[in-house]
């Protein structure tokens, strides 16, 4: 394993910079040190830099989380601090520095904005502000409309200040660094969000620093079978890899010198979760990916570049398809460089890639590389035309965010458009203006990608001079030219299935529901009522305001024309719709019938107590009849507890403890709805029934606390179902466990032997 962590470490070396390596967090667990840390950074790009807010914003913060602590036991102050560390890596300005310090008192603390905004100013304040509201947000893959409404809080916070998600992506690495101290569902979930969210982003963003360690350390938590049999794998032949690159390396160095090309070269391993996509979608092992590592050559001048390409493919043999201009024709993330695959001395493949220092440093920062530290206050406030063209896509986005309705759609076509590993073709307007689509997109892509109004208005398209049919497929360095006619009926339905990009597809779409929507309505509400027929369903019961409103808000639509519209172009199924609505419906009517059929038997049952008992078939009552039962989740009464009978409204009977506070606090008039009851058989119940119980522990935050009581209950064969623990500024944790137990005997062994663990302050049972 030594083996293998050296190689990991040498790995993570290498992609936090190429000038240094930084420390891993562990390495610091003194505040002021790490302050000194942050303060050397910054004095590295900016040394005559005035520092004095960033040292006004760390004792700031670090008054605010004194009482705080992490998970993995540091001081809470020591987050904050990585996290301005992370972006004086990016050469941020100190507004920004200063933020990503303060970024988590206005939600954790008793900070406010307006008390930020009065110390540091108004454009700290609302980069905390905004950062502290994405920090609200949550990523449930469950809850579709939530994560996509989500999304576009987040792309209007970026549109507002990119600088705000530039701080968000920093708070996540660092917390992906540390998320070992995390339980694995949390680490899962965490690296689910970080690979699906953050990542992208990133990479939209140019800022391959953060992104290629967010991808590693996603894929590690994700899938860490996959990542650890890679270091296992690309560790065996390390030696004989870097002893390969060195070679290369010193080849190249030596012909950049007599060929007089200042350069300076170096070799890297590409990172680990790069290589694990190429296995996945070239669907290939470890030993068939050939460019595992790449040279890269950086030059001063973008004359060098090519000029050191010459050299490069008189040296050795280039691979015929394998070489890249993004230099003439940039990515969207403004990354430029030449990348060139080559046949080596041995037989072995390798990437070299060639670019200037300020190439480098785009590739590197992205749009971070537009914030210079200055000294005065108007850090990078505004960007240039062209570094705002960058962006474009951002406002492609929320362009999206106000044409559509239907959040299953935007996040749809959100996902398409973050989609990083698709290959991208490149061609020109008849004015050469470069433009960058989907691998086998055709003249209609192109169309709608210079203007919705181009695409519907399209009628045919000449390529590099010639008419072409509009599913020809666009290759690298063609001019296209779109022919238009106002007299166009607008798109056909069978562009649907040519087109590439997602963006293509939206518009396409947009334009049949906005054309067709009222046509669109109709059919929806006929496929409504035939499938209503069909099933037996009386559609009058169904079709009530209140259920359509929850339909709308299950999936997204802002009003119930939209969903009818939907159902009629296709976009949603009516059986899903139908069969939400009748489950709403019959959620209704057992309510009604419960209360009043149920109560007329409350007196009945009263005159004797009722038995409760659970087998294996469920929930035994002998006493009342035809009656849901179940055990009260706010008390969980348990065999040998004193219970009763409660009769609730639409639910049945629920068992409560006398002493829950639900039934202390009830009304007079609710009072009339209790049954006397009793268990069944208590002593004989422990082999037959299993309980839910639930306890609150209150303790002294100490190291070992958990695996204590994690020992009593496997010693004791006891199945817990859940654990949580929060712990006070005082250092006061309190533990709240449910459990499975067979009856109060077995309950009060496990409450006796947890009272003897060391720091116990006191136990309870949950009463509501």
């Amino acid at each position: 394993m030594s083996g293998t962590l050296e190689y990991q470490k040498m790995n993570e070396n290498l992609l936090m910079a190429d000038g240094h390596a930084m420390k891993a967090p562990e390495d610091y667990q003194n505040p002021e040190e790490l302050y000194q840390v942050l303060v050397d950074r910054v004095r590295k790009y900016h040394p005559s830099a005035d520092i004095s807010m960033l040292e006004k914003a760390y004792q700031t913060a670090r008054e605010a989380h004194k009482d705080q602590v992490r998970k993995s036991g540091e001081p809470y102050i020591i987050h904050p601090l990585w996290v301005g560390i992370i972006l004086a890596d990016l050469e941020m300005d100190k507004e920004t520095i200063a933020a990503g310090i303060l970024h988590d008192t206005v939600e954790d603390t008793v900070m406010t904005v307006e008390d930020v905004s009065r110390e540091f100013g108004e454009e700290v304040a609302l980069l905390v502000d905004g950062v502290t509201k994405l920090g609200q947000l949550s990523y449930s893959k469950d809850k579709l409309e939530v994560q996509a409404e989500n999304l576009r809080k987040m792309f209007l916070a970026m549109a507002k200040d990119i600088r705000v998600i530039i701080i968000k992506l920093a708070d996540r690495l660092h917390n992906m660094r540390t998320l070992e101290f995390m339980r694995p569902e949390k680490q899962l979930e965490k690296a689910r969000e970080t690979m699906d969210i953050y990542a992208p982003i990133a990479q939209r963003l140019g800022i391959s620093k953060i992104k290629i360690e967010l991808d590693d350390l996603s894929l590690k938590y994700s899938q860490p079978d996959v990542y650890y049999d890679l270091v296992n794998a690309l560790n065996e032949r390390k030696t004989e890899r870097e002893e390969f690159v060195q070679a290369i390396v010193a080849e190249v160095s030596k012909h950049m010198e007599n060929a007089h090309i200042k350069a300076k070269v170096y070799g890297r391993v590409k990172h680990f979760f790069s290589i694990y996509k190429k296995m996945v979608n070239q669907d290939k092992t470890l030993d068939q990916i050939y460019d595992l590592f790449a040279v890269r050559i950086i030059v001063d001048s973008v004359k060098d570049c090519y000029g050191a390409l010459g050299v490069i493919h008189e040296m050795y043999t280039p691979i015929p398809g394998r070489f890249k201009d993004y230099i003439a024709m940039p990515k969207p993330n403004m990354y430029q460089s030449l990348h060139t695959t080559l046949i080596g001395p041995t037989g072995q493949p390798f990437e070299i890639q060639i670019r200037t220092e300020e190439m480098h440093k785009t590739a590197e920062y992205g749009i971070a590389a537009h914030w210079k530290y200055k000294e005065g206050g108007d850090a990078g406030k505004s960007m240039k035309a062209q570094e705002e063209e960058k962006l474009s896509w951002l406002r492609q986005i929320l362009e999206w965010q106000r044409d559509m309705s239907d959040n299953r759609e935007f996040l749809s076509l959100l996902k398409g458009d973050l989609d990083l590993f698709a290959e991208d073709v490149y061609c020109f307007t008849p004015n050469g203006d470069v433009k960058n689509l989907p691998n086998g997109s055709t003249p209609v892509d192109f169309a709608y990608c210079i203007h919705t109004a181009v695409g519907n208005k399209m009628v045919g398209a000449r390529v590099n001079g010639k008419l072409v049919s509009i599913d020809y497929k666009i290759q690298n360095g063609d001019r296209i030219e779109i022919l238009t006619s106002a007299n166009s009926r607008g798109p056909s339905r069978d562009w649907l299935n040519i087109v590439k990009s997602t963006q293509a597809k939206n518009k396409i779409n947009q334009w049949f529901k906005k054309e067709y929507k009222e046509e669109n309505i109709v059919r929806g509400r006929e496929m409504i009522a035939a499938y209503c027929r069909a099933k037996g369903i009386n559609m009058v019961d169904i079709m009530k305001p209140k259920y359509q409103q929850i339909v709308q808000q299950k999936y997204g639509f802002k009003d119930w024309d939209s969903a009818l519209a939907a159902i009629g172009h296709g976009g949603m199924k009516e059986g899903q719709i139908v069969n939400r609505l009748q489950e709403e419906f019959e959620k209704d009517h057992r309510k009604e019938i419960t209360d009043e059929t149920i109560l007329e038997q409350v007196a009945d049952a009263n005159k004797q107590k009722i038995h409760v008992a659970r087998s294996k078939s469920g929930i035994v009552v002998k006493g009342i009849n035809d009656m849901a039962v179940r055990f009260s989740k706010c008390c969980s009464p348990v065999p040998g507890d004193e219970i009763v009978g409660f009769v609730t409204r639409g639910r049945g009977l629920s068992i409560h403890r006398t002493d829950c506070i639900n039934m202390l606090n009830l009304s007079d008039s609710e009072r009339g709805r209790l049954i006397r009851a009793e268990w069944e058989n208590p002593t004989d119940a422990g082999n037959e029934g299993q309980y839910l119980a639930e306890l609150k522990m209150f303790a002294e935050d100490k190291q070992g606390l958990l695996m204590d009581i994690s020992r009593i209950f496997t010693e004791a064969k006891i199945d817990v179902k859940s654990m949580n623990v929060r712990t006070s500024k005082k250092g006061t944790a309190t533990i709240e466990m449910g459990f499975i137990v067979h009856g109060r005997d077995e309950l009060n062994r496990v409450i006796d032997k947890m009272r003897k663990l060391a720091g116990v302050i006191d136990i309870e049972r949950t009463a509501g």
